[in-house]
């Protein structure tokens, strides 16, 4: 698997998405786990919560994790997949969560047999952008 554009600090936040997964994987309950580093420096983790009908992603609970601890600005987000520990793009949903909260962010994805770093804005081209 190649790395384009992900530096060792990408490679700690995949680590710990793929750590927090690792720890809580219940399929169907829990089975993508997301990080977030924070402008901090700081990294958040968070697990998808499936429920009858529809739970919330991983990232928007790592992103809660990270809010309720006093945080305001994000840099790189990262989901991975629990069965693979593969790196994986977040939904349509998450995108524009991750577009609203952290419109500068990096988001880690895999694209192509290549895990790279794409903008927020790249990733979701034409969102509601201030709608909201």
């Amino acid at each position: 698997m190649e790395y384009l554009h992900i530096d060792e600090a990408d490679k700690e936040l995949i680590d710990s998405a793929i750590e927090v997964i690792r720890k809580n994987y219940s399929d169907p309950k829990h089975t993508v786990g997301a990080a977030i580093r924070a402008s901090s420096g700081k990294i958040y983790v968070g697990v998808n919560i499936d429920s009858c009908g529809y739970g919330p992603c991983a990232e928007p609970i790592a992103l809660g994790s990270a809010i309720s601890n006093g945080e305001r600005s994000f840099t790189v987000f990262v989901a991975v997949a629990g069965k693979t520990n593969s790196v994986i793009s977040p939904c349509g949903n998450c995108r524009q969560m991750i577009l609203d909260s952290a419109p500068e962010a990096s988001i880690i994805i895999y694209n192509d047999g290549t895990i790279t770093k794409v903008s927020a804005q790249d990733l979701l081209p034409n969102a509601y952008v201030n709608l909201c």
